[in-house]
């Protein structure tokens, strides 16, 4: 009887989302503030919602901390890639990928060159961000003198930025999936390559094949000229500085955790900021916390090498923590169950599992307009679902990825997309039939849970035990 009165239904379970989305439209769209606050806000009336249903604040704080030490792992390694950002920055590892990713420009090839510039750049950053609204901006004016139309360059742009975004231990939003869904992040990018190398191919040869009716264009390297001068003028640039993150992705590749592969990247970009650079200790330190910042005399050039440092992470680590809070209430009080029973009442399937968190994850980009949301409500609400299927934690992080992160700058209200709409000046949805990368990579990963492709089971030997257990009753009644 207990039980059945603190059992809350579908409409109070949906209310604290319906509060959300509505202070987060408001928020963002009218006040033009970020999404902290309609968290914050969402979190208390998730907690009078269930108080009103007889759970006790000791509950109910007990479900925030839960939440909260789930992305204690990730919120570290947040921490320690601001240390490796801001180090890069100084030791001029980050200006040489720059260097040599503009090297790649050709008449012939610059849709693909633009895709694989985007793509190193953010993959060195984990922002697309700021890789858009930097060498991005420089693409776009470099493209349209060659006569290519600028929503088929920002799509090439986008489907670049958004791989790295997707695919760095750098980025925030491959920290916070797998933190959500109960993975570690070299695991979950390991796992994101199964299906992001397919989608990331065919995007090349889809723009070879657009690139050609462009290819008698003139490249104009006006623009490319001046950066690659600035970066060579004000750092040493060198292919020795690329041994560094060599180094960590052969950590990756051996399996040796995040953090101390990540720390070990700090390590050596202070150490490479002091021999290559000439900075002094003193110099690396403050980067470390505060970040890098330059001025060339070139604003583009300044916003694109400037960044990083511990503090930096503080904002996206607030967001994380207010998130998980308001996901560990909603789980604690049953309401994100009840949710997520009502919409896999028809799920017989992985496949079907997997297409419902996909679609679920992109119709949060739509309706909360927020990449983080669409990765923070639809990991909780599934979490379970993945653990009774038996499937790898590291499947439900990937789906995340595939749907949230790449979809969301395709949607002209979400948060990502207005930023590239006002950052490229294109609108989304024209931009959207040529970003490749983001289109494809949700379609190829429902493909892979409908034919069971790279889909692991969290314990390959259950099945097989419980096949022998049997087999050893029958010996035994016989």
């Amino acid at each position: 009887m207990e039980n059945e009165s603190r059992r809350i239904g579908i409409l109070f379970s949906l209310a604290p989302v319906v509060f959300l989305v509505s202070t987060l439209f408001i928020t963002i769209y009218y006040f033009k503030q970020d999404a902290h606050i309609p968290l914050l806000l969402s979190t208390a009336v998730a907690s009078l919602i269930g108080v009103y249903f007889k759970y006790t604040w000791k509950e109910i704080r007990e479900g925030m901390v839960k939440g909260i030490l789930l992305a204690m792992p990730a919120i570290l390694i947040l921490f320690v890639i601001g240390t490796l950002v801001g180090t890069w920055f100084l030791s001029g590892i980050v200006p040489t990928m720059i260097y040599y990713g503009l090297k790649l420009l050709s008449p012939e090839i610059f849709l693909i060159a633009s895709l694989l510039i985007c793509s190193i750049i953010s993959l060195g950053t984990g922002s697309s961000w700021s890789t858009a609204a930097t060498i991005g901006v420089a693409l776009l004016a470099v493209g349209q003198s060659m006569g290519i139309p600028n929503y088929i360059i920002a799509g090439s742009i986008i489907s670049g930025a958004y791989f790295g975004d997707k695919m760095s231990p750098l980025s925030d939003t491959t920290n916070l999936a797998p933190a959500v869904a109960g993975t570690d992040v070299f695991t979950h990018i390991r796992h994101m390559l199964y299906t992001t190398g397919p989608s990331y191919l065919i995007t090349i040869i889809l723009y070879y094949f657009i690139g050609t009716g462009y290819s008698s264009g003139t490249l104009n390297t006006e623009n490319i000229n001046s950066i690659l001068n600035i970066l060579s003028s004000n750092f040493y640039i060198s292919p020795i500085l690329l041994l560094a993150p060599a180094i960590v992705i052969a950590m990756v590749v051996f399996k040796i955790p995040p953090l101390p592969s990540l720390f070990a990247g700090t390590i050596l970009g202070g150490i490479f900021a002091v021999i290559f650079q000439g900075s002094t200790l003193s110099d690396v330190f403050l980067v470390a916390q505060s970040g890098f910042s330059i001025t060339t005399g070139n604003a583009m050039v300044d916003e694109l090498i400037s960044g990083g440092g511990l503090l930096s992470m503080m904002k996206t680590v607030a967001l994380i923590i207010f998130a998980l809070s308001f996901g560990g209430i909603m789980e604690k009080a049953g309401m994100l169950n009840t949710i997520a029973t009502s919409l896999l009442k028809r799920v017989r399937r992985t496949g079907s599992l997997i297409a419902v968190t996909i679609f679920s994850s992109i119709s949060m980009n739509i309706i909360a307009s927020d990449q983080y949301m669409a990765i923070v409500v639809p990991g909780r609400m599934y979490k379970n679902a993945f653990d009774k299927a038996n499937l790898h934690p590291k499947n439900l992080s990937r789906c995340l990825e595939d749907s949230a992160t790449l979809t969301s700058p395709l949607i002209p209200w979400n948060t990502c997309g207005a930023f590239m709409w006002a950052t490229l000046g294109v609108n989304p949805l024209l931009y959207l039939p040529y970003a490749f990368l983001n289109l494809l990579n949700p379609i190829i990963s429902i493909i892979y849970g409908y034919t069971g492709i790279t889909i692991e089971k969290k314990d390959k030997s259950k099945k097989t035990d419980e096949t022998e257990k049997k087999d050893e009753t029958k010996k035994d009644l016989s």
